[in-house]
């Protein structure tokens, strides 16, 4: 294990970029042996995690019978916003050392935007060697989920049993009325490259809608098509060019009427998504189709009685199509933590979870979730499989060509940050309140003090 210390940066939430192999509250370093006998397995699970997500995936665990009867699983949820999560998970890790068994960590989820920080430390155990997953189980995954949560010495520190490949998901009756048909390889033809994507949206004007809802929508498509990571090897912040095509892009939509001014999340951007709404389509990776824009479609919510059935707001009134450029949007790995006391519990979960082909392939037919299996993938791709909300489309056809050409070599430790502070500065730009210099201005100011190890 590196020696070393947190430094207070860390802890305000950077935690080791690189170097989160520290030291525990007492001095003390996080355990790192893995002991799998079976008179050292603890009988306490603790899941750290965000949402309720992953608490309803393990339910496919408790199926495969594989639980033991008696250990209890504890989920400790802290929800994502102002870093909350990593800020708790944080302060868990450092006291990882000094903390009884039946407390300390045992798996923690992680997003793609942070993968590297907890990666590259002495927190996150090896799959491979230290859990015992084997590299045939591992093979029938996307490269990519597997890329994002290596280490900088090529170890896989985490796994997972989600893929995440983008799409961009358009209204149907808006599509008909604006380009004459709403087939999704008819559709794709007029929306294949950006130049393209700009002409139909100066169309869907003319016709009184919007192209997209607001100024976010676009982003992760642009981001995801950098040429280099955010920081340089001299912890210099680059911004891509392509990252400014989208600064120029959003702003000449916004100020020809393209899109509604709106922000991801917001209450506009949600209605825009449903029966009300006149927006031409939204940039949506698989989670997103079937968890949030089905939802936003409904004009009755479930939850309220609605039905996901044709009639129910504009349920069916969607398709998908690749869209300009091949991207990803999220996604959740599964990390065991060193200083677990259940790693051969912990290699059933992802063993079953995350390599299993049958396990990942009910999951996507129960919820239409892509998940991480090549094989499986591919046979649903090529089956009579479709979705009745995107109108009888087989859209895992598509997202299984989309993920193979996922690439993560420009990812860095400071994704999520820097996403978020580039996105809030460029927003006062346009709405007018700065000029394009004095918002990269804004940005720079609240990059560097959010990580101040940071130059530009």
């Amino acid at each position: 294990m590196k020696k070393g210390k947190f430094t207070s940066l860390m802890l305000a939430g950077m935690m080791a970029v690189t170097t989160l192999a520290g030291c525990g509250s007492g001095g003390k370093q996080a355990a790192s042996k893995v002991d799998t006998s079976e008179a050292a397995q603890g009988k306490v699970l603790n899941i750290y995690c965000w949402n309720t997500e992953f608490q309803d995936r393990f339910e496919y665990f408790k199926k495969s019978g594989k639980l033991p009867s008696d250990v209890k699983v504890n989920f400790v949820v802290t929800p994502n916003e102002n870093n909350a999560y990593q800020n708790a998970l944080d302060a868990a890790l450092l006291k990882q050392n000094d903390v009884p068994a039946d407390e300390k960590i045992d798996i923690f989820l992680i997003e793609a935007d942070y993968a590297l920080k907890y990666v590259d430390s002495d927190y996150t155990l090896d799959v491979v060697n230290d859990i015992g997953l084997s590299k045939d189980a591992l093979a029938d995954q996307y490269q990519y989920t597997k890329d994002i949560v290596t280490d900088s010495k090529g170890v896989q520190k985490g796994t997972t049993w989600q893929a995440t490949p983008g799409l961009f998901a358009y209204r149907r009756s808006i599509a008909k009325d604006v380009l004459g048909t709403d087939d999704p390889d008819a559709v794709q033809a007029q929306l294949s490259s950006w130049d393209k994507f700009n002409a139909v949206a100066e169309k869907a004007s003319e016709k009184g809608y919007k192209m997209l809802s607001g100024y976010d929508d676009a982003y992760r498509v642009f981001s995801n098509n950098v040429s280099a990571p955010w920081v340089d090897s001299n912890n210099k912040i680059v911004i891509d060019d392509n990252i400014m095509k989208w600064v120029d892009q959003t702003k000449t939509f916004t100020e020809k009427g393209y899109n509604n001014k709106s922000s991801l999340w917001d209450n506009v951007w949600q209605a825009d998504q449903g029966p009300k709404g006149n927006v031409f389509g939204f940039f949506y990776s698989t989670w997103g189709i079937n968890f949030t824009l089905l939802g936003n479609a409904l004009e009755t919510p479930v939850k309220e009685g609605g039905k996901e059935e044709v009639g129910n707001g504009i349920y069916g009134d969607y398709a998908v199509c690749q869209g300009p450029q091949s991207y990803y949007w999220g996604g959740t790995w599964i990390c065991a933590a060193a200083g677990t006391d259940n790693p051969n519990l912990i290699k059933e979960i992802m063993q079953t979870m995350t390599c299993d082909k049958d396990t990942e392939v009910q999951i996507t037919k129960d919820t239409q979730d892509y998940t991480n299996t090549i094989s499986g993938m591919n046979e649903l791709a090529n089956s009579n499989f479709k979705s009745d909300f995107l109108g009888g489309q087989n859209h895992i056809k598509l997202f299984a060509e989309a993920a193979p050409k996922i690439n993560m070599k420009n990812i860095s430790a400071y994704d999520q940050g820097l996403n978020e502070e580039f996105q809030k500065a460029m927003k006062d730009y346009f709405d007018g309140n700065v000029t394009k210099d004095k918002a990269l201005d804004n940005f720079y100011k609240a990059a560097t003090e959010k990580y101040p190890n940071l130059t530009h």
